[in-house]
C-alpha cells in the first residue's frame, strides 16, 4: 500500500486529529477578554480547566471547529482557563468544566451552549447564532494510519526510525492524547526518515499482542537498528516527545516544527572551520581539503551537511573573511518573510553553519 492510501485511514483519527501546529483557539486571559468578546463579532467560549478530563476529550473537536471558523471575520472561537484566570470565569457564573457559552456580537450577556459536544453540533450552533454558512474544514493528518497490510513495510524498514501508538477507539486516554500525537507527526513531517504512526489495535488485536500490548494507549519506539522496538515511556506532552525524537534521532526540532539553532552543525567539521578561520591564506586550501575529506565520510543525514561545509568554506575562501557575516546578515531577513518549510530548512542549516565561521572570526 502507497503512502497516498496510508494518510486516508482510519475514520476515528480524521475526526480527532488537528490543524498543524498553532492552535487556531483564540486564547483569553483576564486582560484581553472583554477587548475580544462583546465587540464586532459573535464568540463562543469554552471555560476549562487543564487537568478536566471532558475538556481533554472536547479539545480536538474545539480545535477543529476553530480550524474551520479562522476564516470567518463575524465569529471567534475561544477558550478561557478556568484555574489561571478565575476571576473571569466567576464573573460568568461557570461552576463546572467544560462550559460553553455564546456571547452574541456587541454583547457580555451570554446565553448556555446546551448541546452535544462534537465539532458537527458546535458548528451547527455557530452558524445559527453567528449567521454564518461554515462548512467543517477537512483536518490534515500526518499520523501515518497503520493496518496489518503495511505495518512491516513501513515499521520494520530499516531506513526509517518510527514511533508507533497502539490505541483503542474507546480509549479515553488515547482520545486526549490524539491531538498532541498529531502536532508531533507534524513537527517531523520534514524529515524523511522519522515516522510517526498509529495502528487501532482494538481491531486489529494480533498485531497488538504480537508486540506486547495489554493497554492503551501503548507507546513504541523502532529505531532502524532495533526493529524489535522498545517502550516509550516519556512524558506525554508535546516538548516530551520531540526532545526524545532529538535524543534518540539525532534531528534537531523544535516543537514549531523549526529547526534549532544546533541543526547542521557536525562538530568534527566545526573544528576545521574554526581552524580554516584561523590560518593564513598559503594555509586555507589545505584544510579545505581536510573539510572535503571529512565531509565525505559522513553518512546518512550528516551526509548533507558535510557537502554544505565544503561548499561555504570554498565561498569562505573565494569572497574573503567579511563573506560569513554579510551571508547570516541576509539570510536572517529572508527567513524572517513567509516560505515553504523546505526552503526554511535549507536556509536555516545554511545560516547555522555560516555562524561557526561569523563566531571563529
Amino acid at each position: 500500500m502507497g503512502k497516498s492510501q496510508i494518510w486516508f485511514g482510519l475514520a476515528l483519527v480524521a475526526l480527532l486529529v488537528v490543524s498543524a501546529i498553532a492552535d487556531d483557539v483564540v486564547v483569553l486571559t483576564e486582560d484581553s477578554f472583554e477587548k475580544e468578546v462583546g465587540q464586532d463579532k459573535g464568540a463562543l467560549v469554552e471555560f476549562y480547566a487543564p487537568w478536566c478530563g471532558h475538556c481533554k476529550k472536547l479539545a480536538p473537536e474545539y480545535e477543529k471547529l476553530a480550524a474551520s471558523f479562522k476564516k470567518a471575520k463575524s465569529v471567534l472561537i475561544a477558550k478561557v482557563d478556568c484555574d489561571e484566570h478565575k476571576t473571569v470565569c466567576s464573573k460568568y457564573d461557570v461552576s463546572g468544566y467544560p462550559t460553553i457559552k455564546w456571547f452574541p456580537k456587541g454583547s457580555l450577556q451570554p446565553q448556555k451552549y446546551e448541546g452535544a459536544r462534537n465539532a458537527e453540533a458546535l458548528a451547527e450552533y455557530v452558524n445559527k447564532e453567528g449567521g454564518t454558512n461554515v462548512k467543517l474544514a477537512a483536518v490534515p493528518q500526518n499520523v501515518v494510519v497503520l493496518t496489518p497490510d503495511n505495518f512491516d513495510e513501513i515499521v520494520l524498514d530499516q531506513s526509517k526510525d518510527v514511533l508507533v501508538e497502539f490505541y483503542a477507539p474507546w480509549c479515553g486516554h488515547c482520545k486526549s492524547l490524539a491531538p498532541v500525537y498529531e502536532k508531533v507527526a507534524t513537527v517531523f513531517k520534514q524529515e524523511e526518515g522519522v515516522v510517526i504512526a498509529n495502528l487501532d489495535a482494538d481491531a486489529h488485536k494480533s498485531l497488538g499482542e504480537k508486540y506486547g500490548v495489554s493497554g492503551f494507549p501503548t507507546l513504541k519506539f523502532f529505531p532502524k537498528d532495533n526493529k524489535a522496538g522498545h517502550d516509550y515511556d516519556g512524558g506525554r506532552d508535546l516538548d516530551d516527545f520531540v526532545s526524545f525524537i532529538n535524543e534518540k534521532v539525532g534531528t534537531s526540532r523544535d516543537s514549531k516544527g523549526q529547526l534549532t539553532s544546533k541543526a547542521g552543525i557536525v562538530e568534527s567539521l566545526d573544528a576545521l572551520v574554526k581552524e580554516l578561520v584561523a590560518a593564513s591564506e598559503d594555509e586555507k586550501k589545505a584544510i579545505l581539503s581536510r573539510i572535503e575529506e571529512e565531509a565525505t565520510n559522513l553518512k546518512g543525514s550528516t551526509a548533507r551537511y558535510g557537502k554544505l561545509y565544503s561548499s561555504l568554506a570554498k565561498k569562505y575562501i573565494e569572497k574573503g573573511s567579511g563573506y560569513a557575516t554579510k551571508e547570516t546578515e541576509r539570510l536572517g531577513r529572508v527567513l524572517s518573510k513567509s516560505m515553504s518549510p523546505v526552503k526554511a530548512d535549507e536556509l536555516t542549516l545554511k545560516k547555522n553553519i555560516l555562524n561557526t565561521f561569523v563566531a571563529s572570526s
